[in-house]
C-alpha cells in the first residue's frame, strides 16, 4: 500500500446521494480475487448504454473528467452490501479518495482497508465543491492527510475526521497485518517474558 501523505488531484463530482455499492460496482463483477479488469466495471450501469457504447451524459465519459483522481459523492456512499470490490474498482480506475457527507460504516471501513481515504466533509463544504466541479471541470483540490485537510482552489480549507490508527498506516503506507509485522520485536519481547506465553511453550 503506497503511503498517503499530501496529494493534488482533479475532482469529479456525483452528486448523487445513497449511492450503493452495486451501482458502484455491480455483482456480475465480483467473481474476481483481486483488482483485475474492476475498473472496466466501475458505474458500469451509468457509465455505458444497453449496447455497451460510452453514455456521453456520464460525466466519468467526458473528457474534462479525464484523470480525476477525487470523487466527490452524496451523502451515504458506499451504503448496499458489504463487498470490498467497491473501493478497490474506485482504486483501480485512479481514485486515491472520496469526499462526501457521510460514508456507510462497511464501505468506510473497506476503503481505509487499501488506502482509499474517505473523507467527510459538512454540507456546506460538499455543495460548494460540488458547484466549483460543475462550473469549472478542471477543478483541482489538495489534500493533506497529515493536517486532515483539503484546500480548495479558492484557498479554503475544509477539515475532516479520521481516527488515529487508520491516519498512521495510511501515512506509513501499511494496512492492518502490516502495522502488526511492525510491532514484532515488541511481541517477541513480551512473549519471551509473559507468565502465560512460557506456560503455553512448556
Amino acid at each position: 500500500m503506497d503511503p498517503i501523505t499530501t496529494f493534488s488531484g482533479k475532482a469529479v463530482a456525483i452528486p448523487i446521494e445513497n449511492i450503493d455499492t452495486d451501482q458502484v460496482i455491480p455483482a456480475r463483477f465480483l467473481k474476481v480475487t483481486n483488482k483485475d479488469g474492476l475498473a472496466d466495471g466501475l458505474f458500469e450501469t451509468w457509465r455505458y448504454n444497453a449496447d455497451g457504447t460510452p453514455n456521453p451524459d456520464f460525466v466519468l465519459n467526458r473528457t474534462e473528467s479525464s484523470g480525476a483522481t477525487v470523487l466527490v459523492a452524496g451523502r451515504n456512499f458506499g451504503s448496499g452490501s458489504s463487498r470490498e470490490h467497491a473501493p478497490w474498482a474506485l482504486q483501480a480506475y485512479g481514485f486515491k479518495a472520496v469526499i462526501s457527507p457521510s460514508f456507510a460504516d462497511i464501505f468506510k471501513s473497506n476503503a481505509l482497508k487499501i488506502g482509499l481515504l474517505p473523507i467527510i466533509v459538512d454540507t456546506e463544504s460538499y455543495y460548494h465543491l460540488v458547484s466549483l466541479c460543475e462550473e469549472e471541470p478542471q477543478t483541482q483540490v489538495t489534500v493533506d492527510l497529515a493536517s486532515q485537510t483539503v484546500t480548495l482552489p479558492d484557498g479554503q480549507r475544509v477539515g475532516f475526521p479520521i481516527d488515529g490508527f487508520s491516519k498512521h498506516c495510511l501515512i506509513n503506507g501499511v494496512d492492518q497485518l502490516g502495522f502488526i509485522m511492525q510491532q514484532d520485536a515488541e511481541i517477541a519481547a513480551f512473549e519471551a517474558t509473559n507468565p502465560v506465553a512460557l506456560n503455553t511453550q512448556g
